[in-house]
């Protein structure tokens, strides 16, 4: 494996800001293919679909290399690839659309770790029908998510159980196969939020025991746009359609309006890009993928075990969390100082990182916002060593 660093840092125009960008939990920065793609798309004539003329073509040909570039992304058959502005929209469509067949007493299985995208959605629609809610709790040592409470929580009555395939918070990764199996067992649906798992780790809809998997591009570089993937696209056409034109088929059940055609076009330059990460992966797509993520994983991995042992040698600072899988996102609290100021700090000193008060999602449960909140920081594909070595550095002078 080959994932060269100073190569990847090569192909992003913004790292020449001078910033280190340990932002990556709000999105990475865009590589400069994908940025052409969109722009390109852009001066190219096209229209709608259905056409027999080259404009419309050319847009129905953006819309399947989409759904065939997430499709290679996850695993998946390009037929169950809903496109869309964003995961937390087609998440809300596809809870409108599940809960019509739910009714009194049903219920829902949604985890503390997850990001509100993958908890407010299924909340609403069990409120509307009287469903019950159950929540996977966190340990709030390890900030892991046991699988084991999920032999309790998912019973005959649960319809469908959502969780993450990674934190963008606190980095865990969920067991999701073992959840994924007792899901299947009560006949409930698996709905798994990729979103910041899918920039890190090579993904497999079937190995994660998932019917429905969300990803947001913009996680990994990409443009602003989402999708779900269906393990079985057969279930697309069993759901109420949102649809326009009447007669949807497909992914086009879920898919309200006419596409954003650059921004596909941007979406499948990024699922090249995430393919050659690593210079040795070669084949088709898919087993590009496969390489240059694992080669991504390995990387990460080395870089985030020195951010975490060097972040832990210093007295005033307390790293949250000690999850045996993780993707590179990690939050610390500084003794005595505020996560506002704290930031403040690293931005004065060129270092990108986001405050959290610790009053909403997995934070609030660990009671982070009685220390003053939490820093969050999340490490990219084109982070270094040496911007590790400028965050501890600023960190150290905090004390």
């Amino acid at each position: 494996m080959a994932f060269d660093v100073a190569r990847v840092r090569g192909l992003f125009p913004a790292l020449g800001d001078g910033w280190v960008h340990l932002d990556a939990p709000a999105g990475m920065q865009v590589p400069e293919q994908v940025a052409t793609a969109v722009s390109t798309a852009l001066r190219a004539p096209v229209s709608g679909p259905g056409g027999i003329f080259p404009a419309s073509q050319r847009a129905e040909a953006i819309v399947d290399a989409a759904r065939r570039a997430v499709a290679d992304l996850v695993g998946a058959d390009p037929a169950g690839v809903v496109l869309g502005p964003s995961s937390a929209v087609l998440l809300q469509r596809l809870s409108d659309a599940l809960s019509e067949g739910w009714f009194l007493c049903d219920e829902v299985v949604v985890s503390r770790l997850d990001h509100p995208g993958n908890i407010a959605p299924w909340q609403r629609a069990a409120q509307r029908t009287g469903s019950v809610v159950r929540f996977a709790e966190v340990d709030i040592e390890t900030c892991e998510l046991p699988a084991w409470q999920y032999d309790e929580l998912i019973t005959d009555k649960c319809k469908l159980v959502a969780v993450t395939a990674a934190s963008g918070a606190v980095g865990t990764r969920p067991d999701l196969p073992r959840i994924g199996a007792v899901a299947r067992e009560h006949g409930a649906l698996v709905v798994v939020d990729a979103s910041a798992a899918a920039p890190f780790v090579p993904l497999d809809i079937t190995s994660m025991r998932a019917d429905v998997v969300a990803v947001s591009a913009n996680t990994w570089g990409g443009p602003p746009v989402g999708a779900l993937v269906f393990r079985d696209p057969s279930l697309l056409d069993l759901l109420p359609s949102v649809a326009v034109e009447a007669g949807a088929r497909g992914p086009e059940r879920l898919e309200l309006g006419p596409h954003a055609y650059p921004l596909l076009a941007g979406l499948v330059a990024s699922v090249e890009y995430l393919a050659g990460l690593d210079d040795a992966a070669i084949g088709p797509r898919r087993e590009k993928l496969l390489t240059s993520l694992g080669s991504v994983k390995a990387y990460q991995a080395g870089l985030l075990a020195n951010l975490i042992h060097e972040l832990r040698s210093l007295r005033h600072v307390t790293v949250i969390g000690d999850a045996m899988r993780r993707v590179p996102a990690l939050a610390f609290t500084v003794a005595g100082v505020k996560s506002a100021e704290a930031v403040e700090h690293l931005s004065e000193r060129g270092v990108c990182a986001f405050a959290d008060p610790g009053q909403h999602g997995v934070f609030s449960v660990l009671g982070v916002g009685e220390v003053g909140g939490a820093v969050r920081v999340g490490l990219a594909h084109y982070t270094n060593a040496a911007e590790v070595d400028d965050l501890v550095r600023a960190v150290a002078e905090l004390g």
